[in-house]
Protein backbone atom coordinates (compact mmCIF):
# COMPACT_ATOMS: atom_id res chain seq x y z
CA UNK A 1 0.00 0.00 0.00
CA UNK A 2 1.73 3.34 -1.15
CA UNK A 3 1.79 6.76 0.84
CA UNK A 4 -0.98 8.03 -1.22
CA UNK A 5 -3.02 4.77 -0.19
CA UNK A 6 -3.33 6.22 3.34
CA UNK A 7 -5.83 4.62 5.70
CA UNK A 8 -6.61 7.76 8.60
CA UNK A 9 -8.18 6.86 11.72
CA UNK A 10 -10.55 9.16 13.55
CA UNK A 11 -13.61 8.95 16.49
CA UNK A 12 -17.42 9.58 16.09
CA UNK A 13 -17.80 12.15 18.38
CA UNK A 14 -18.57 11.27 22.81
CA UNK A 15 -15.27 9.63 25.12
CA UNK A 16 -15.91 8.67 28.46
CA UNK A 17 -16.58 11.38 30.84
CA UNK A 18 -14.62 11.15 33.78
CA UNK A 19 -16.48 10.09 37.35
CA UNK A 20 -15.52 12.73 38.81
CA UNK A 21 -17.32 15.24 36.55
CA UNK A 22 -20.65 13.11 35.61
CA UNK A 23 -22.95 10.31 37.71
CA UNK A 24 -22.75 7.17 35.15
CA UNK A 25 -25.62 5.78 37.10
CA UNK A 26 -27.82 8.75 36.54
CA UNK A 27 -26.53 8.92 32.58
CA UNK A 28 -27.39 5.53 31.71
CA UNK A 29 -30.87 6.06 33.37
CA UNK A 30 -31.75 8.92 30.98
CA UNK A 31 -31.43 6.69 27.91
CA UNK A 32 -29.82 9.89 25.66
CA UNK A 33 -31.98 12.98 27.09
CA UNK A 34 -33.41 15.08 24.67
CA UNK A 35 -34.04 17.98 27.54
CA UNK A 36 -31.49 19.08 30.27
CA UNK A 37 -30.45 16.79 32.79
CA UNK A 38 -28.25 19.27 35.12
CA UNK A 39 -28.61 15.93 37.79
CA UNK A 40 -25.73 14.26 36.10
CA UNK A 41 -23.06 16.67 36.85
CA UNK A 42 -20.98 16.22 40.39
CA UNK A 43 -19.57 19.03 39.95
CA UNK A 44 -21.38 22.31 41.39
CA UNK A 45 -22.16 25.14 38.30
CA UNK A 46 -19.53 27.93 39.78
CA UNK A 47 -16.64 25.51 38.86
CA UNK A 48 -18.47 23.02 36.34
CA UNK A 49 -16.91 25.06 33.14
CA UNK A 50 -13.54 24.51 34.50
CA UNK A 51 -13.88 20.87 35.34
CA UNK A 52 -15.07 20.35 31.71
CA UNK A 53 -12.56 22.08 30.46
CA UNK A 54 -9.77 19.69 32.72
CA UNK A 55 -12.03 17.20 31.31
CA UNK A 56 -11.97 17.78 27.89
CA UNK A 57 -7.80 18.36 28.07
CA UNK A 58 -7.92 14.43 29.18
CA UNK A 59 -10.11 13.78 26.28
CA UNK A 60 -7.90 14.94 23.84
CA UNK A 61 -4.11 13.97 25.09
CA UNK A 62 -6.31 9.99 25.42
CA UNK A 63 -6.62 10.70 21.50
CA UNK A 64 -3.24 11.78 20.90
CA UNK A 65 -1.31 9.46 22.80
CA UNK A 66 -3.23 6.48 21.08
CA UNK A 67 -2.22 7.80 17.67
CA UNK A 68 -6.21 9.19 16.41
CA UNK A 69 -5.53 11.25 13.02
CA UNK A 70 -8.37 13.43 13.64
CA UNK A 71 -10.04 14.16 17.63
CA UNK A 72 -12.80 16.01 18.69
CA UNK A 73 -13.09 17.21 22.36
CA UNK A 74 -14.87 14.23 23.47
CA UNK A 75 -18.12 16.07 24.04
CA UNK A 76 -17.22 16.67 27.40
CA UNK A 77 -19.78 19.31 28.02
CA UNK A 78 -22.43 17.31 26.93
CA UNK A 79 -25.06 15.35 28.35
CA UNK A 80 -25.91 14.60 25.23
CA UNK A 81 -24.75 14.39 21.93
CA UNK A 82 -27.50 16.46 20.67
CA UNK A 83 -29.28 18.00 24.31
CA UNK A 84 -27.27 20.79 24.48
CA UNK A 85 -27.79 22.14 21.05
CA UNK A 86 -31.50 20.96 20.39
CA UNK A 87 -32.62 22.93 24.02
CA UNK A 88 -30.37 26.32 23.52
CA UNK A 89 -33.22 27.28 20.60
CA UNK A 90 -35.99 29.99 20.79
CA UNK A 91 -39.08 28.65 20.04
CA UNK A 92 -38.62 25.60 22.52
CA UNK A 93 -40.26 24.39 25.96
CA UNK A 94 -38.72 22.35 28.26
CA UNK A 95 -40.30 23.21 31.21
CA UNK A 96 -43.51 21.44 30.10
CA UNK A 97 -42.24 18.47 28.07
CA UNK A 98 -44.40 16.34 25.96
CA UNK A 99 -43.62 12.69 26.95
CA UNK A 100 -42.81 10.17 24.74
CA UNK A 101 -43.51 6.40 25.66
CA UNK A 102 -41.21 3.73 24.41
CA UNK A 103 -40.84 0.56 25.33
CA UNK A 104 -41.35 0.54 28.70
CA UNK A 105 -39.49 4.11 29.08
CA UNK A 106 -40.92 7.71 29.64
CA UNK A 107 -38.94 10.08 27.46
CA UNK A 108 -39.31 13.68 27.93
CA UNK A 109 -39.01 15.72 24.61
CA UNK A 110 -38.86 19.59 24.06
CA UNK A 111 -42.27 21.02 22.58
CA UNK A 112 -41.83 23.22 19.66
CA UNK A 113 -44.30 26.00 20.64
CA UNK A 114 -42.75 29.26 18.08
CA UNK A 115 -41.38 29.76 15.28
CA UNK A 116 -37.31 28.10 15.82
CA UNK A 117 -34.63 30.50 16.77
CA UNK A 118 -31.01 30.25 17.22
CA UNK A 119 -30.00 33.01 19.85
CA UNK A 120 -25.91 32.62 19.47
CA UNK A 121 -23.51 30.03 18.65
CA UNK A 122 -23.70 26.92 20.84
CA UNK A 123 -20.51 25.00 19.86
CA UNK A 124 -17.59 27.42 18.90
CA UNK A 125 -16.05 27.87 22.10
CA UNK A 126 -15.70 24.36 22.48
CA UNK A 127 -14.13 23.81 19.20
CA UNK A 128 -11.55 26.94 19.95
CA UNK A 129 -10.57 25.26 23.26
CA UNK A 130 -9.84 22.00 20.98
CA UNK A 131 -7.74 23.88 18.53
CA UNK A 132 -6.39 25.85 20.93
CA UNK A 133 -4.71 22.41 22.29
CA UNK A 134 -4.05 20.11 20.27
CA UNK A 135 -2.12 20.04 16.72
CA UNK A 136 -4.17 16.93 15.16
CA UNK A 137 -6.92 18.10 12.72
CA UNK A 138 -10.42 19.20 14.62
CA UNK A 139 -13.74 17.51 14.49
CA UNK A 140 -16.71 18.84 15.83
CA UNK A 141 -20.02 17.15 15.59
CA UNK A 142 -23.82 18.57 16.04
CA UNK A 143 -27.05 17.13 15.44
CA UNK A 144 -28.06 16.92 12.48
CA UNK A 145 -31.55 18.78 11.49
CA UNK A 146 -33.36 15.48 10.51
CA UNK A 147 -32.73 13.56 13.87
CA UNK A 148 -33.48 16.89 15.73
CA UNK A 149 -37.17 17.24 14.26
CA UNK A 150 -37.55 13.61 15.17
CA UNK A 151 -36.25 14.51 19.28
CA UNK A 152 -38.80 17.32 19.46
CA UNK A 153 -42.56 17.18 19.51
CA UNK A 154 -44.54 20.38 17.32
CA UNK A 155 -46.85 22.03 18.33
CA UNK A 156 -46.18 24.96 15.70
CA UNK A 157 -45.59 24.11 12.08
CA UNK A 158 -47.82 21.15 11.58
CA UNK A 159 -45.86 19.50 8.72
CA UNK A 160 -42.48 17.32 9.46
CA UNK A 161 -40.46 18.46 6.67
CA UNK A 162 -41.25 22.17 7.61
CA UNK A 163 -39.98 21.36 10.83
CA UNK A 164 -36.64 19.43 9.50
CA UNK A 165 -36.01 22.43 7.33
CA UNK A 166 -36.49 24.98 10.60
CA UNK A 167 -34.07 22.65 12.25
CA UNK A 168 -31.78 22.76 9.12
CA UNK A 169 -31.52 26.74 8.35
CA UNK A 170 -30.70 26.85 11.84
CA UNK A 171 -27.58 23.76 11.74
CA UNK A 172 -26.74 25.74 8.73
CA UNK A 173 -26.01 29.12 11.00
CA UNK A 174 -24.23 26.86 13.34
CA UNK A 175 -21.89 25.25 10.87
CA UNK A 176 -20.78 28.79 9.14
CA UNK A 177 -19.75 29.80 12.36
CA UNK A 178 -17.91 26.15 13.20
CA UNK A 179 -16.46 26.65 9.73
CA UNK A 180 -15.46 30.37 10.53
CA UNK A 181 -13.68 29.34 13.60
CA UNK A 182 -11.45 26.94 11.86
CA UNK A 183 -12.86 23.51 11.97
CA UNK A 184 -11.02 20.32 9.96
CA UNK A 185 -14.27 18.57 9.76
CA UNK A 186 -18.06 19.41 10.54
CA UNK A 187 -20.11 15.89 11.67
CA UNK A 188 -23.46 15.95 11.60
CA UNK A 189 -25.32 13.16 13.80
CA UNK A 190 -28.58 11.86 12.05
CA UNK A 191 -29.51 8.49 13.80
CA UNK A 192 -33.21 8.95 13.15
CA UNK A 193 -32.29 8.60 9.19
CA UNK A 194 -32.38 5.28 9.24
CA UNK A 195 -35.35 4.78 12.11
CA UNK A 196 -37.73 6.84 9.67
CA UNK A 197 -36.92 5.38 6.06
CA UNK A 198 -40.14 7.34 4.77
CA UNK A 199 -39.39 10.63 5.80
CA UNK A 200 -35.94 9.98 4.88
CA UNK A 201 -36.41 9.43 1.14
CA UNK A 202 -39.11 12.33 1.32
CA UNK A 203 -36.84 14.96 2.68
CA UNK A 204 -33.83 13.49 4.45
CA UNK A 205 -31.06 14.95 1.48
CA UNK A 206 -32.71 18.16 1.49
CA UNK A 207 -32.98 18.64 4.74
CA UNK A 208 -29.05 17.68 4.88
CA UNK A 209 -28.14 19.94 1.92
CA UNK A 210 -29.85 22.75 3.54
CA UNK A 211 -27.63 22.23 6.71
CA UNK A 212 -24.56 22.01 4.90
CA UNK A 213 -25.42 25.08 2.23
CA UNK A 214 -22.54 27.25 1.74
CA UNK A 215 -19.95 25.44 3.50
CA UNK A 216 -16.46 24.51 2.29
CA UNK A 217 -15.16 22.13 4.69
CA UNK A 218 -14.96 18.61 5.13
CA UNK A 219 -18.36 17.47 6.04
CA UNK A 220 -19.36 14.23 7.40
CA UNK A 221 -23.02 12.36 8.27
CA UNK A 222 -23.20 10.01 10.76
CA UNK A 223 -25.28 7.48 10.92
CA UNK A 224 -25.44 4.83 13.78
CA UNK A 225 -27.88 2.12 15.50
CA UNK A 226 -27.56 3.69 18.75
CA UNK A 227 -25.08 3.07 21.69
CA UNK A 228 -23.28 -0.26 21.76
CA UNK A 229 -23.81 -0.38 25.48
CA UNK A 230 -27.86 0.49 25.31
CA UNK A 231 -29.02 -1.18 22.52
CA UNK A 232 -29.90 -4.93 22.16
CA UNK A 233 -26.70 -6.55 20.91
CA UNK A 234 -29.58 -7.65 18.02
CA UNK A 235 -28.96 -4.98 15.35
CA UNK A 236 -30.03 -4.74 11.89
CA UNK A 237 -27.60 -6.08 9.50
CA UNK A 238 -28.22 -3.44 6.34
CA UNK A 239 -29.50 0.50 6.89
CA UNK A 240 -32.38 1.33 5.28
CA UNK A 241 -31.47 4.79 4.23
CA UNK A 242 -28.16 4.73 2.87
CA UNK A 243 -27.11 4.45 -0.52
CA UNK A 244 -29.66 7.41 -1.22
CA UNK A 245 -26.83 9.35 0.75
CA UNK A 246 -24.94 9.42 -2.44
CA UNK A 247 -27.05 12.20 -3.99
CA UNK A 248 -26.25 14.59 -0.94
CA UNK A 249 -23.65 17.09 -0.41
CA UNK A 250 -21.93 15.51 2.53
CA UNK A 251 -17.98 14.50 1.71
CA UNK A 252 -18.20 11.56 4.63
CA UNK A 253 -20.53 8.96 5.17
CA UNK A 254 -19.97 7.15 9.20
CA UNK A 255 -21.74 4.16 9.20
CA UNK A 256 -21.31 1.24 12.14
CA UNK A 257 -20.18 -1.98 10.91
CA UNK A 258 -18.52 -3.72 13.60
CA UNK A 259 -21.01 -4.71 16.53
CA UNK A 260 -24.11 -5.29 13.78
CA UNK A 261 -21.81 -7.42 11.26
CA UNK A 262 -23.32 -4.96 8.31
CA UNK A 263 -22.47 -6.58 5.12
CA UNK A 264 -20.28 -3.97 3.15
CA UNK A 265 -20.90 -4.75 -0.53
CA UNK A 266 -23.84 -1.57 0.13
CA UNK A 267 -20.83 0.87 -0.25
CA UNK A 268 -20.23 0.21 -3.90
CA UNK A 269 -23.18 2.75 -3.98
CA UNK A 270 -21.53 5.54 -2.19
CA UNK A 271 -18.30 5.47 -4.30
CA UNK A 272 -18.01 9.26 -4.44
CA UNK A 273 -17.59 9.52 -1.24
CA UNK A 274 -15.08 8.87 1.75
CA UNK A 275 -16.23 6.04 4.07
CA UNK A 276 -15.83 6.66 7.94
CA UNK A 277 -16.07 2.56 8.85
CA UNK A 278 -16.28 1.33 12.05
CA UNK A 279 -14.93 -1.32 13.19
CA UNK A 280 -14.74 -0.80 17.26
CA UNK A 281 -17.37 -2.82 18.64
CA UNK A 282 -18.88 -0.60 21.53
CA UNK A 283 -20.89 -2.77 23.17
CA UNK A 284 -18.52 -4.04 25.80
CA UNK A 285 -15.37 -2.95 27.45
CA UNK A 286 -12.91 -6.09 25.76
CA UNK A 287 -10.01 -4.26 24.02
CA UNK A 288 -10.08 -5.76 20.38
CA UNK A 289 -6.67 -7.44 19.34
CA UNK A 290 -5.01 -5.28 16.79
CA UNK A 291 -5.61 -8.49 14.32
CA UNK A 292 -9.72 -8.63 14.74
CA UNK A 293 -9.42 -4.91 14.00
CA UNK A 294 -7.33 -5.59 10.50
CA UNK A 295 -9.56 -7.67 9.28
CA UNK A 296 -12.63 -5.79 10.09
CA UNK A 297 -11.18 -2.45 7.73
CA UNK A 298 -10.19 -5.13 5.54
CA UNK A 299 -13.29 -6.47 4.85
CA UNK A 300 -14.17 -2.45 3.08
CA UNK A 301 -10.81 -2.69 0.71
CA UNK A 302 -13.06 -4.24 -1.77
CA UNK A 303 -15.35 -1.64 -2.32
CA UNK A 304 -13.40 1.47 -0.88
CA UNK A 305 -10.75 2.57 -1.82
CA UNK A 306 -7.70 3.13 1.39
CA UNK A 307 -7.44 7.00 0.78
CA UNK A 308 -10.93 7.20 0.83
CA UNK A 309 -11.58 4.80 3.88
CA UNK A 310 -11.38 6.59 7.29
CA UNK A 311 -11.00 3.46 10.65
CA UNK A 312 -13.36 4.70 13.41
CA UNK A 313 -15.22 2.99 16.57
CA UNK A 314 -19.40 2.05 15.07
CA UNK A 315 -20.54 5.37 17.34
CA UNK A 316 -19.45 7.14 20.30
CA UNK A 317 -17.28 6.06 22.86
CA UNK A 318 -19.65 7.89 26.04
CA UNK A 319 -20.85 4.54 28.01
CA UNK A 320 -17.44 2.98 27.90
CA UNK A 321 -14.57 2.83 30.96
CA UNK A 322 -11.81 5.62 30.32
CA UNK A 323 -9.58 2.63 30.26
CA UNK A 324 -11.59 0.44 27.55
CA UNK A 325 -12.05 3.59 25.40
CA UNK A 326 -7.96 4.34 25.23
CA UNK A 327 -7.32 0.69 24.58
CA UNK A 328 -9.62 0.47 21.92
CA UNK A 329 -8.20 3.56 19.91
CA UNK A 330 -4.43 2.54 20.82
CA UNK A 331 -5.54 -0.97 18.68
CA UNK A 332 -7.54 1.06 16.72
CA UNK A 333 -4.38 3.30 15.22
CA UNK A 334 -2.13 0.25 15.48
CA UNK A 335 -3.92 -1.48 13.17
CA UNK A 336 -4.41 1.33 10.74
CA UNK A 337 -0.58 1.36 10.70
CA UNK A 338 -0.47 -2.14 10.06
CA UNK A 339 -2.18 -1.64 6.74
CA UNK A 340 -0.64 1.45 5.72
CA UNK A 341 2.92 -0.38 6.20
CA UNK A 342 1.62 -3.40 4.17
Amino acid sequence: MSAQQRISTTVIGSYPQPAWLVDHALLRAKVVPRTRAPDIWRVPEPWLVEAQNDATLLAIRDQERAGIDVITDGEMRRESYSNRFATSLEGIDVAQPFIRRVQGFEIPLPRIVAPLKRRAAVEVDDLRFLKANTRHLAKITLPGPFTLSKQAHDCHYGDPEAVAMAYAALVNEEVRDLAAAGADVIQLDEPWLREDPDGANRYGVKAINRALEGVQVTSCIHLCFGYGFVVSANKPKAYAFLSQLADCVVDQISIEAAQPHLDLGVLKDLSNKAIVLGVVDLSNNDVESVGTLVARIQRALPYVAPERLIAAPDCGMKYLSREAAFGKLCALAQAAELLRSA
